[in-house]
């Protein structure tokens, strides 16, 4: 899969997406490259894998190219040697709102206690109904990219 991306993103609050979601799964990832305007990043997610690309956002954040192709579990476990420190790990659940399936994540390990949701639109104005436990957008705030969480985990963010 390959094309423009599309996404919003906002903090949780509480824990109702757990029991909305018609699916979980356990996602772990690293970053190949995570420099700004350009990541490579390897997942797996259940029994599959992944090795995605993506290039700059917008400077609203909602919006970047992004190139993903499955891989052999076995081709990302070779991966993940190659990635820079921190992993992400993480169970996303998936909750629908309307026509759209919003993605919760929930972190574990060093950016425990963290919970986001994304929602994948078809264009930038393209409005979905926002279950109740969507808090604030986050949309375009960088520290909430998965890239920037792998370098800088929620554990050490001041609050």
């Amino acid at each position: 899969m390959s094309g423009l991306e599309i996404e919003r993103k906002f903090l949780v609050c509480g824990d109702s997406y757990r029991r909305q979601a018609y699916a979980s799964k356990h996602i772990k990832q690293g970053y190949i490259c995570s420099a700004r305007g350009r990541t490579v990043r390897v997942r797996t997610c259940g029994d599959c894998a992944y090795l995605t690309i993506k290039g700059p956002s917008t400077d609203d954040g909602l919006s970047r190219y992004e190139f993903e192709k499955e891989i052999t579990p076995e081709e990302a476990d070779h991966l993940f040697q190659l990635c820079e420190p921190g992993v992400i790990d993480k169970t996303r659940y998936l909750v629908r709102s309307g026509e759209h399936t919003i993605e919760v994540d929930e972190f574990h390990g060093d950016n425990e206690g963290l919970v986001v949701a994304e929602v994948e639109l078809r264009s930038p104005d393209e409005l979905f109904t926002p279950p109740a436990f969507l808090a604030g957008e986050v949309t375009g705030d960088r520290r909430y990219y998965n890239s920037q969480l792998s370098r800088h985990p929620f554990r050490q963010w001041e609050r």
